[in-house]
């Protein structure tokens, strides 16, 4: 799964943005320099979100939006269409792929 399609679904199981989620951490302190167990722990518990899809919200909250570019332009189901993550919702994605009719 691209790093992409995990912040997809992530939006899909919890109606919120990933936007949306580095607002809420930042109202809980969360940001850059705060370690991954705190962020995962209050995913878990307040959004019922696993390790997988934490660690996807933890990298955005404490990195924002840009990723390596190893993935980036590769077909298949982990290649990425930009090294910049879209953050406001999936369906407002430009990098998305036209859902077929």
């Amino acid at each position: 799964m691209s790093f992409q399609s995990y912040l997809d679904n992530i939006e899909a199981k919890t109606g919120l943005t990933p936007r949306q989620f580095i607002t809420l951490a930042e109202e809980r302190g969360f940001g850059a320099g705060t370690k991954a167990t705190p962020i995962l722990q209050w995913l878990k518990d307040d959004y019922a979100l696993g390790r997988g899809h934490g660690m996807a919200l933890v990298h955005v909250i404490t990195k924002g939006a840009q990723i390596s570019a190893a993935h980036v332009g590769r077909g298949g189901p982990h290649g990425d269409a930009s090294d910049e993550l879209w953050l406001d919702g999936a369906a407002s994605n430009p990098h998305s792929s036209p859902t077929p009719d």
